[in-house]
């Protein structure tokens, strides 16, 4: 059965704009099944399969030849020299909309393809897995997630919520035939090694990075220390930073960089790190179940995770890029997530809690002391109901991000 994706209004209202319309994200969360779905009558080749890669590679107008516009082009990334005739197509009918639909699951080789031969031509979304929202078959308005807007849901409970950071959000682990989930990640992980890292890395360090994968792992939600994380696997800090770029060239990981201002040089300037599928997180970091993770040490950070990714798709699956910031002063005052907006920051904290208190306001207290626009902000949390703290802050169920 087809779960409806938000991305599909960007991805129709692209296509009456430009040529190209390019999705992009990791493997295995739906971008070829949104995109077939949306026109099934278009001509479909995926260049994961030999025989059109190489004449992709070999000869691009042959190619499209073969497989002529309308089409659908998966893993364009296969054959970045495919962008070259996707341009000289384009330029010899300029008033096409729609014509070419890609998808590519590799950011850095993709990306500066499509900067050099597309630019003007091309419009890029990004699409993750399921969102809460879209599993849960509500329907998706056309803004995107802050705390002035916050959609009314019904709420969710720790267990309900473990259960789903535990499981992750790729449509293959929410069908009913699901396999088992440590069998998929460990499969989808050492596919992502094979195909994907081993294009970008040198092959003889592949095992380290498998071992880096769990040390990232085991950080999601604190600051990058990059000396700390090096120690751990025993390479270079330039090394792990370099792992780094991979991961979020390859959308497994966010770096969520911290907002700063003009007014004090007391902020942060360390990004934190966050995986955009927590399923991943917690099977790299062997929590087997939602019992254990809720129980576990890492339990507050894995829920800081979910809101995070959850909010990102909220941007991301509208076609519009996600604002995202996190704000720390030296001193240790925190806010867990900013959303920048129309010349404001709306501030997000998270708490595993059901009745979060005042407590949970000092961050936002000491980033309005500084002067900066600040607009109303929320605790996500495991409420029952939406209930205000104080004028501005409100306490929200985690399941309203939508």
């Amino acid at each position: 059965m087809y779960t409806k994706r938000t991305l599909e209004r960007s991805v129709l209202e692209a296509s009456r704009t430009f040529p190209v319309v390019l999705v992009t994200g990791p493997r295995q969360v739906g971008k070829t099944t949104m995109l077939r779905h949306l026109a099934s009558d278009r001509t479909y080749v995926t260049l994961d399969d030999l025989g059109p890669r190489e004449l992709a590679r070999s000869d691009p107008g042959l190619f499209f030849q073969r497989y002529p516009p309308p089409v659908l082009v998966d893993e364009v990334q296969q054959a970045p020299g495919l962008l070259d005739q996707v341009k000289v197509l384009v330029d010899r009918d300029p008033g096409a909309r729609g014509a070419f639909w890609l998808t590519g699951s590799q950011h850095f080789a993709l990306m500066r393809g499509v900067s050099e031969s597309l630019a003007g031509r091309v419009c890029v979304l990004r699409m993750l897995g399921f969102s809460v929202a879209e599993e849960a078959g509500r329907g998706a308005g056309v803004l995107p997630f802050r705390p002035d807007r916050i959609v009314d849901a019904p709420s969710i409970t720790v267990s309900d919520v473990f259960t789903r950071i535990v499981r992750g959000a790729y449509p293959r682990l929410a069908q009913p035939d699901a396999p088992a989930r440590d069998l998929w990640y460990g499969s989808y992980v050492q596919t992502y090694v094979e195909r994907d890292v081993r294009a970008m890395l040198d092959v003889a360090r592949l095992q380290a990075f498998e071992t880096f994968l769990r040390v990232a792992a085991a950080r999601v939600g604190q600051l990058i220390n990059l000396a700390d994380m090096a120690r751990d696997i025993g390479v270079a800090p330039s090394t792990v930073q370099q792992w780094l770029a991979v991961m979020e060239a390859t959308f497994q990981i966010l770096l969520l960089r911290p907002y700063h201002t003009n007014r004090t040089s007391r902020e942060t300037k360390t990004p934190k790190l966050y995986f955009l599928d927590t399923g991943l997180a917690a099977w790299l970091g062997r929590w087997s179940s939602a019992e254990t993770a809720a129980a576990g040490a890492m339990a507050g950070a894995l829920l800081e995770n979910h809101v995070v990714a959850e909010v990102a798709k909220s941007w991301w699956h509208r076609g519009r890029e996600a604002p995202l910031w996190f704000w720390r002063t030296k001193d240790g005052a925190e806010v867990d997530l900013i959303v920048e907006d129309d010349g404001l920051l709306y501030p997000v904290e998270v708490k595993l809690a059901s009745r979060p208190d005042r407590r949970a306001l000092t961050g936002i207290g000491r980033l309005r002391a500084t002067g900066v626009a600040v607009g109303p902000g929320c605790v996500a949390c495991l409420a029952d109901s939406r209930w205000p703290i104080d004028g501005y802050v409100e306490a929200m169920n985690v399941a309203s991000i939508a």
